[in-house]
């Protein structure tokens, strides 16, 4: 059961600042009403800053700041909310957030749950589900363009576009359901209300909403990258590159990196976890084969696998020898060599859906070679190869991009919103249940009740976007917009 009663908390963040705030939401005026006058002394005008002292039980400051009273609904959870503004010292703002519980006490008054601000707002209707999730999602943005995408989310972006496609399918429902209810109309209903055109164009916007919606995910989510091949292949050299700093210790010793190096870097605003990794081969070193154990369990974890050979000579692979190259092993005359059981080892640790991607690295090493020269890269035949050297710089840029690629980013993509997994579960759930309307719409009105039931999924797979389906918003339709009692 839903625990109503008043709810206070900290509602800046941890730690020292110039301001924190306490942040108090109650559904009745009573809780607020005793805390004003227990700890402002004071009556407050509504939504009107005041300064003054905010008062200890005995009537000593603790400290002094604004107090601003937002009475219900007008406020952010649509309830009667107080927020008291003072200095942000943990200290002072623990003080402040114990006199109000005290303050409270005989009306309830007990510490929030995490984000059940937001979830009043929510429960309130004062925002609905997806918008309420952008909240959170824009705290947590890590790229200016996932704030501006949570921004479009938060202010209805998105929840908009599903509610539009929500709407449509509601009318479709509609008729459909009251032409099950008067059965002795004898009208070819499909063709009448050219339902399956209408559902056509409705599959194609639920498309182009989840494109759309896939890349606020990876906004939102990122892309976890995990740099992989032998010793010296110059994977943290890579690392370093791409993260502007000097963040992955770099030395000719092969076997350098131990463990799992990580850093968080942005492209074009996609967010992209890089992870360098110890180098795959064989060794008797037990810190080395922890590491490597580890570089396998990253690649569990990949959304795309960088597999880096080196532009000149060959590297030790994982268990399986020395990497192959055009001429069968050994040092070759400068072509780059991929292990093929190292290759097939990788596709079998990483995800299904993850991506591969081969870097040959070190082509400054290359003497009067061109890059991207596919004669001077030996037996690498693994669809997307991207030649670079992390030593000048040549290349990285076509890595970005192809980074980029990989994730299925579209550039300059300025109606992009916020988006979460379960959003893209729930749209690609709508879109199975419209195809299947269509398939048993073109089998004629025969099997009408098939394609009432696949518009009811669809149409509720889009409401759990929201939060805002449910059975009595139908029949709510229906009886306003047809006359049912004929």
């Amino acid at each position: 059961m839903l625990d109503e009663r008043p709810i206070v908390a900290i509602a800046t963040a941890p730690g020292q600042g110039a301001i924190g705030v306490v942040r108090l939401s109650s559904p009745t005026p009573q809780a607020m009403a005793a805390v004003v006058a227990a700890v402002i002394g004071r009556d407050l005008v509504p939504r009107q800053a005041r300064y003054g002292a905010f008062l200890a039980a005995d009537g000593s400051a603790i400290d002094m700041g604004l107090a601003i009273a937002f009475p219900a609904p007008a406020s952010y959870t649509g309830e009667h909310v107080l927020e008291l503004q003072g200095h942000g010292g943990p200290v002072v703002q623990r003080m402040l957030l114990a006199r109000v519980l005290e303050a409270g006490r005989d009306h309830g008054v007990r510490l929030a749950e995490p984000g059940e601000f937001t979830e009043r707002a929510f429960l309130n209707d004062k925002l609905d589900l997806a918008q309420a999730e952008a909240v959170a999602d824009l705290i947590e943005a890590s790229t200016e363009q996932a704030a501006r995408s949570a921004t479009r989310s938060l202010t209805g972006a998105f929840s908009d576009r599903i509610d539009a496609l929500a709407e449509r399918l509601l009318e479709l429902r509609m008729l459909v359901e009251a032409t099950l209810d008067f059965p002795e109309e004898e009208i070819e209903f499909l063709e009448s209300a050219k339902a399956l055109p209408r559902l056509a164009a409705i599959e194609a916007d639920i498309e182009a909403v989840l494109a759309t919606a896939r890349q606020g995910a990876l906004l939102r989510d990122g892309l976890t990258v995990v740099l992989v091949g032998a010793p010296n292949v110059g994977k943290s050299s890579l690392l370093n590159v791409l993260a502007g700093a000097e963040v992955a210790i770099v030395t000719p010793i092969a076997g350098t990196t131990r463990d799992r190096v990580q850093e968080r870097i942005a492209i074009e605003g996609v967010p992209l976890n890089i992870v360098d990794t110890a180098g795959l081969r064989e060794t008797e070193d037990p810190v080395e084969r922890i590491g490597i154990e580890r570089t396998w369990a990253a690649i569990a974890k990949a959304d795309v696998v960088v597999h880096l050979v080196s532009a000149v000579g060959t590297a030790t692979g994982a268990g399986t020898g020395t990497a192959s190259a055009a001429d069968g092993g050994g040092q070759d005359s400068g072509a780059a060599s991929v292990d093929q059981a190292l290759w097939q080892q990788i596709g079998q640790r990483a995800p299904s859906g993850a991506a591969r991607l081969t870097v040959v690295n070190k082509i400054d090493l290359l003497a009067g070679a061109v890059a991207g020269n596919d004669d001077r890269v030996g037996n690498i035949d693994r669809g997307r190869v991207v030649r670079l050297s992390a030593k000048t710089g040549d290349g990285i840029d076509d890595l970005r991009r192809t980074l980029l690629d990989l994730a299925g980013y579209q550039r300059a993509a300025e109606d992009v919103f916020i988006a979460r997994a379960r959003h893209l579960e729930a749209m690609a759930e709508a879109l199975v249940h419209v195809r299947h309307a269509a398939e048993h719409g073109r089998q004629g009105d025969a099997v009408l009740d098939l394609f009432a039931e696949e518009l009811r999924l669809a149409h509720a797979a889009l409401g759990r976007i929201t939060g805002v389906v449910s059975a009595d918003d139908l029949l709510g339709v229906i009886f306003s917009r047809f006359c049912i009692g004929k």
